[in-house]
């Protein structure tokens, strides 16, 4: 797993042997999770005003529900600031995925999207299953392709057709919309990967169970992770530090990129891509899908 091509994250290429696990074929939809919702009473991250201890100096004003949810630009811009195109938008969640007065009628295939890492757990916990590793989900994604560039092989159109919900054009500005999609696609919109996988790369990222650190192949501490659902099965692999934390908070390895990844920007929708989030963030573009372990 991991390259050296793209970003120093993915590094060091290194063997990983993972246990055998089953997969979701495509990542939890809006309808799936309606349905743990409706039987769970589960209120998510985003549906929670942020508790006003963990963030110390914030204008009470702003400790309100809500998720950040992405905003295209009119023009070109620096692309080293997000909060040009992300905004934390009161009363965005899962339901609203735009804001308050959006819904998600007529999106019940689509990925559910505004979703924390609590919130990915506890579903996982309700369905009896669990969230992968970041090795079981790179293996899943990779099908047998050893080291190719993409979930499908080497190049990224095959008889130039698109193979995933990626962003066309320049971030976060022009999308050419040459996919058919702007936002998250119902999921099996693209071909499935070579082990029958939907949307393993492009339309949302995906969460693992792993903390994240920026070498993901270096001797690192064990810190079990607090929820029962997500504690890796094999510890070969699973060895953690907070040494990669943002701002004391600790962060997951979410993979797989999103509908607004684009090269000039994040070239991520590829198995070895791998960035980190803390566990209470949600967005637009950030979902999940399960494993079973036997």
């Amino acid at each position: 797993m991991g390259s050296t091509e793209f970003y120093p994250e993915e590094g060091p290429v290194h063997r990983v042997h993972v246990d055998e696990f089953w997969m979701d074929e495509h990542p939890v939809t809006v309808a799936e999770f309606r349905r743990f919702v409706k039987a769970t009473g589960h209120r998510t991250t985003a549906e929670h005003a942020p508790d006003p201890d963990d963030y110390p100096g914030a204008d009470a004003a702003d400790l309100v529900p809500g998720s950040l949810v992405f905003r295209p630009t009119t023009g070109p811009v620096p692309l080293n600031d997000f909060r040009t195109w992300w905004t934390f938008t009161p009363e965005a969640d899962w339901r609203h995925p735009e804001g308050p007065d959006s819904n998600v009628g007529g999106r019940e295939r689509h990925p559910v999207t505004h979703v924390s890492y609590f919130d990915a757990c506890a579903y996982a916990d309700w369905a009896g299953k669990s969230l992968p590793t970041e090795a079981e989900w790179e293996f899943a994604a990779r099908g047998g392709l050893d080291r190719q560039r993409f979930a499908w092989g080497e190049e990224e159109l095959i008889r130039g057709r698109r193979q995933a919900n990626t962003w066309q054009g320049r971030f976060p500005w022009e999308n050419l919309l040459e996919d058919g999609f702007f936002g998250t696609s119902p999921v099996g919109s693209f071909p499935p990967s070579p082990y029958g996988l939907l949307d393993i790369t492009g339309n949302v990222w995906e969460w693992t169970s792993d903390y994240y650190t920026s070498d993901h192949a270096a001797g690192r501490k064990n810190v079990e992770p607090a929820d029962a659902c997500c504690v890796p099965q094999n510890p070969r692999i699973q060895d953690y530090t907070f040494a990669d934390a943002a701002e004391g908070y600790p962060r997951r390895v979410v993979k797989g990129g999103s509908h607004l990844c684009a090269p000039n920007y994040c070239l991520r929708y590829r198995p070895a891509a791998r960035q980190g989030q803390t566990e209470e963030t949600s967005t637009g573009h950030l979902g999940f899908r399960c494993v079973l372990r036997p």
